[in-house]
């Protein structure tokens, strides 16, 4: 594959990069290689674990299986699947997630560097309506906030382009929400059960949420030793425009202010190659700034994701 993308995967880094996210698809993954051969119709199977906190209780957990498959010399198409379960203070879930696609192609290469395109889009498993049942809910089925929903509800198109050199790896990227699915209504008086109203508002409403425009940067600096890669980073993700719900009095859709804004991650990535065809990776993420109201259940504290790659 004329890409030489690596098979990493690291969801949700700070903002969170959704948890089925634009920040790891195709020219915008983390840990790309930059290699002067060209590997046509390399063909690889990452199977990547993720765990990320949030700002209160919810903790995300992740299981991806992420495929790319060579097309032809200069393309390569990549799909993944996540099955996402959460547990919190309000209750447990588990499903599918949102499955993201994406076509990725070389448009440039030289013996110092290689610049990739990469459109692609993602597909809503659910409208996050997922519910809970007991004692805070005097149980009766009540829906959950957005933090433990595992899917956005959304139909997303994503665009980005990656500049990749032997020690450095520059990415942009778009992530646009253009069908709005999202049916989600949790409501503070359904948890009237629940101890502490004050924790129980920390989970913003987003009843019919329509998410904004999200725009993702990458700089990578990589170290290699051997078998050995060690890659540092900064990812800010600037949502652009702001989100939207409805207003449960007027039942008129409502702009929500200071939700748009910068969040930023450090990242840190240790990889070690067994040889051609086996790797482990590493990623850590750590949130340094966040938007002030983030009402997509997208917020994280720290995450972490350990996968094995496997190439033919």
């Amino acid at each position: 594959m004329a890409l030489v993308l690596s098979a990493a995967t690291f969801q949700g880094y700070g903002q969170g990069c959704s948890d089925a996210g634009f920040c790891t698809m195709g020219a915008m993954r983390p840990s790309q290689v930059y290699s002067q051969k060209i590997n046509f119709k390399l063909r690889a199977l990452e199977v990547n674990q993720y765990r990320g906190t949030t700002k209160i209780t919810p903790v995300i957990n992740v299981t991806t299986l992420d495929f790319t498959f060579g097309i032809t010399e200069k393309t390569s198409f990549q799909v993944k699947i996540p099955y996402q379960w959460v547990n919190g203070n309000l209750g447990e879930t588990s499903s599918l997630g949102d499955i993201s696609y994406s076509v990725t192609s070389n448009i440039k290469s030289t013996e110092k560097y290689h610049i990739n395109a990469t459109l692609g889009g993602k597909i809503p498993t659910n409208n996050s309506t997922l519910e809970a049942s007991n004692e805070f809910t005097s149980f009766q089925d009540a829906e959950l906030p957005m933090y433990y929903q595992t899917s956005l509800g959304t139909w997303d198109v994503v665009a980005g382009a990656a500049f990749i050199s032997k020690k450095w790896m520059f990415a942009a990227g778009v992530q646009v929400p253009v069908v709005h699915n999202n049916d989600n209504d949790f409501r503070f008086e359904e948890w009237t059960g629940y101890p502490s109203e004050d924790y129980l508002r920390h989970n913003h409403l987003a009843n019919d949420l329509k998410r904004g425009t999200d725009v993702m940067l990458r700089a990578e600096r990589a170290f290699h030793f051997s078998n050995l890669d060690i890659r540092i980073g900064l990812l800010p993700i600037f949502r652009i425009t702001k989100d939207q719900i409805r207003d449960i009095d007027t039942n008129e859709m409502v702009k929500l202010d200071n939700t748009t804004g910068m969040a930023l991650s450090a990242i840190l990535g240790v990889a070690y190659h067994f040889n051609t065809f086996h790797s482990v990776k590493l990623l850590i993420g750590r949130k340094i700034t966040d938007r002030d109201v983030n009402v997509d259940g997208l917020t994280r504290e720290d995450v972490a994701s350990l996968a094995y790659v496997i190439r033919f």
